[in-house]
């Protein structure tokens, strides 16, 4: 700046120089004025140049610090998926993001040797004092939350860096969001259903407190709702009245019974017995099945194969899991003997019988 200054005003007195040699020339000045104006050429720039110095004096502290200060390293470190706890239990956030720090001027005799983990451990805590607060439901707010609260640079608690963070994330586990969606439908399907039972609630109120308190008011409603159409209304007073008798569990009043509809057959009960619906007819059981089938083989009641065929099949049957099937079939074709004979010799089965040697 200084050596820019003198080279200006050299310049300017060189030009004045030649200005006034001319303008001499041309007014023909005596001899004598020729030295004097040589010596205002030499005098007017140094006095010029002593009082700038003397007016500018030395540069400022600050400018003097700025302009000697070393150039500020910035370092950085990259965390990921670090376990946060939220205001949940057992619901962690996930943190990533890029820890950026400088050191600050060192304070006696302790160096710090590791100065990525005094910086990520300052930033964990910055973080950690958000996320505890913080309901695990909506991680992306927080996320941004953190953003805004971690991106100045702070001192960390033993003064030895600056610290911040950058490129935050922070995320559920996969499993814990799956949970907590699953929990958000039920609140959501429960809402609803809470809804839907109070309007039930405050429908059968209006039913039965209201429209059905009694058959006057059950009149006057099936009125309005029947667009003023009386006669309709008259011909139903009999089935409003039994609806209101119903609904509040009494029987009809003696002055409403001559509307309520007779039965049409003249025999009490005929009609209610035509619309009973009509016997019920068993099916045909497996072993109602088997027994046909033996029939049509020639197998008739006291012939021993059928009693062998019916256990052969019944035991196939039991392999099957069909186990009621299976004791149907020998509860009737190899019942149980109920009676010992009068030799005092059980009762031959039928496998004893088929596999019985003829006597010689």
């Amino acid at each position: 700046m200084t050596t820019g200054c003198k080279t200006t005003t050299v310049f300017l007195t060189i030009l004045c120089g030649l200005l006034l040699t001319i303008l001499g020339l041309t007014q023909e000045w005596p001899a004598y004025a020729w030295p004097v104006l040589a010596v205002l050429l030499v005098a007017i720039p140094a006095a010029i140049f002593k009082i700038a110095a003397a007016r500018r004096g030395s540069l400022p502290v600050d400018l003097e610090e700025q302009r000697t200060a070393p150039p500020v390293e910035r370092r950085e470190h990259h965390v990921s998926r670090v376990a946060l706890p939220s205001h949940w239990t057992d619901y962690d956030f996930l943190f990533s993001a890029t820890v950026r720090w400088y050191p600050l001027e060192a304070s006696g005799n302790d160096p710090v040797l590791n100065p990525a983990g005094l910086a990520v451990e300052a930033v964990l805590n910055r973080a950690r004092a958000i996320t505890e607060q913080r309901e695990p439901s909506r991680p992306s707010l927080v996320q941004h939350e953190l953003s805004g609260a971690l991106s100045r640079m702070r001192p960390d608690p033993a003064g030895h860096l600056q610290v911040m963070a950058e490129d935050i994330t922070l995320v559920l586990r996969e499993h814990d969001q799956e949970r907590l969606d699953r929990l958000a439908e039920v609140r959501k399907d429960k809402a609803v259903w809470e809804h839907q039972r109070a309007y039930e609630q405050s429908k059968r109120a209006y039913l039965s407190e209201d429209v059905l308190k009694d058959t006057g008011s059950a009149v006057v409603w099936w009125l309005a709702k029947n667009d003023d159409q009386v006669e309709k209304t008259v011909a139903d007073i009999g089935l409003l009245a039994q609806l209101t008798s119903a609904a509040n569990d009494t029987d009809v009043p003696e002055r409403l019974r001559d509307f309520v509809p007779r039965p049409h057959s003249e025999t009490p009960g005929l009609d209610l017995l035509q619309g009973l619906p009509a016997p019920f007819e068993p099916q045909p059981t497996a072993a109602d099945h088997f027994e046909t089938f033996l029939n049509s083989m020639g197998f008739t009641d006291g012939d021993v194969r059928r009693t062998m065929l019916g256990k052969q099949i019944a035991e196939i049957i039991r392999t099957q899991d069909q186990h009621e099937t299976a004791e149907d079939l020998l509860r009737r074709f190899d019942p149980p003997a109920s009676s010992t004979p009068d030799d005092g010799e059980p009762p031959a089965s039928a496998d004893d019988t088929i596999n019985a040697k003829p006597a010689i």
